[in-house]
């Protein structure tokens, strides 16, 4: 199993024990997610690195790439590798739970909400670029 499935397989655990439990065979099911999961990553890399500037330094393009690719890794960890919001236990039983968990949660929705405005801000910004093109 890749590292986007391990993370998806350790979040489901925490947030959402009861969906994780509904899953036959974990294991392979976040396997196969982790694999899909490492595709888009390498698709949303190019999309966000777009095409190289003319007058780029081999290193301003290793800096633009990995930018790119920690970008396309954050939005998918939100898009993919987190359950949603719907899903994730302690809406209305998180006094029930320990500190610890609530605090994790809480972070968890705020990373969620973030990576969500990023990703609508990079499309935006995709989208002004490529109507500006002759």
């Amino acid at each position: 199993m890749n590292k986007y499935g391990k993370f998806a397989q350790e979040t489901w655990k925490m947030t959402a024990p009861s969906q994780y439990a509904l899953i036959p065979d974990p294991d392979e099911w976040f396997r196969k997610l982790g694999e899909e999961a490492m595709n888009q990553v390498g698709e949303l890399q190019y999309q966000i690195a777009g095409p190289d500037p003319e007058d780029e330094t081999y290193l301003e393009k290793v800096g633009r790439l990995n930018a790119s690719r920690m970008q396309a890794e954050e939005i998918v960890r939100a898009e993919m590798l987190t359950p949603d919001v719907m899903e994730t236990e302690g809406d209305d039983s998180d006094e029930d739970l320990p500190e610890s968990t609530r605090l994790m949660h809480e972070i968890l929705q705020s990373f969620n909400h973030g990576y969500q405005e990023d990703l609508e801000t990079l499309r935006a910004e995709e989208m002004d670029q490529n109507s500006q093109r002759p």
